[in-house]
């Protein structure tokens, strides 16, 4: 029988957090058997506590948020993506601001954190969730997900958007250890189209060129770019020139589809024990991702 894996010492991340802009800095500890995922705002007065799991989600709109009453911790996925790939049962994070840093837009720092500091066996044994049935969830705009019971996790996902760049892609995870290597590194990634109305809702205030792939497909006026750029804090760049504004190109063409099963999976990690399951999704996203995970532990 697998027993239960905790990390073998602890470690700190630090950087903006993409939403607040603030500079957070995130440990992950050690944690004893049976504990769980949770998450310490060590910030606040009694430092209240948070367990990870998808019935605590409150907010997906453009990540996922947990809370307890008052107190919430926004853009988990990531961290909850990894230690959940790692093979981590137990973990505390001590977090001293409102949002998980967003590091470079991926899962890779906490990855390599992890690697480096390694992971320690405990006595209990892991409690795997195996499923006696299929679970099907759709979403308004043709999401679909199913979770089918299976004798290891796998996850088998397309993403579909109105973009003639970005129109259809798909990414798949048959092994959950090549998550470092094949998933870890795909960045969040948002349309330039999109960026003005995140700001006016008050997202984004961390978002730069090296923490998310910007996409840029239907030119707009220089004026226009330039006060974006500005909004972000990055160079002007030039409106004529369509495609991917970053610094740093992309790591696969399906970087994109990648990053989505990163997130379904940080999603998914939520439901608390390791998924023994193949995960099928079309057009996931924290909502539909949540509502699949809320189904799981209802069944």
């Amino acid at each position: 029988m697998q027993k239960q894996v905790t990390l073998k010492d602890s470690f700190s991340v630090k950087s903006k957090g993409l939403h607040s802009g603030q500079v957070i800095t995130a440990t992950f500890c050690p944690a004893p058997e049976n504990y769980g995922y949770k998450m310490q705002r060590v910030d606040l007065e009694g430092k209240p506590i948070i367990d990870c799991l998808a019935t605590n989600v409150v907010e997906t709109t453009r990540g996922t948020v947990i809370a307890e009453g008052d107190i919430k911790i926004s853009t988990i996925e990531h961290a909850m993506a990894a230690l959940y790939a790692s093979g981590i049962d137990n973990c505390k994070i001590e977090i001293d601001g409102p949002e998980m840093p967003i590091l470079d837009g991926s899962s890779l720092v906490f990855i390599q954190n992890i690697q480096r500091v390694g992971l320690v066996e405990q006595e209990a044994e892991k409690r795997f969730l195996k499923l006696d049935k299929e679970v099907v969830v759709d979403g308004p705009k043709g999401e679909h997900i199913v979770i089918s019971p299976a004798d290891k996790l796998s996850l088998d996902i397309t993403i579909a958007f109105e973009s003639k760049m970005l129109a259809s892609q798909s990414a798949q995870l048959d092994d959950i250890e090549d998550f470092a290597t094949e998933i870890a590194s795909a960045r969040t990634f948002v349309f330039v189209r999109d960026i003005q109305p995140l700001f006016e809702l008050g997202y984004i205030k961390g978002g730069d060129l090296d923490n998310a792939i910007v996409i840029y497909e239907n030119q707009q006026s220089q004026e226009r770019l330039d006060m974006l750029a500005d909004e972000m804090g990055v160079p002007h760049l030039d409106a004529t020139k369509l495609g991917y504004l970053n610094r740093r190109p992309l790591t696969w063409p399906n970087e994109m589809a990648r990053h989505k099963l990163l997130d379904i999976l940080g999603d998914l990690a939520l439901v608390g024990r390791p998924l023994m399951a193949k995960v099928t999704a079309y057009k996931p996203g924290h909502t539909i991702n949540n509502k699949v995970a809320r189904k799981i532990l209802s069944e």
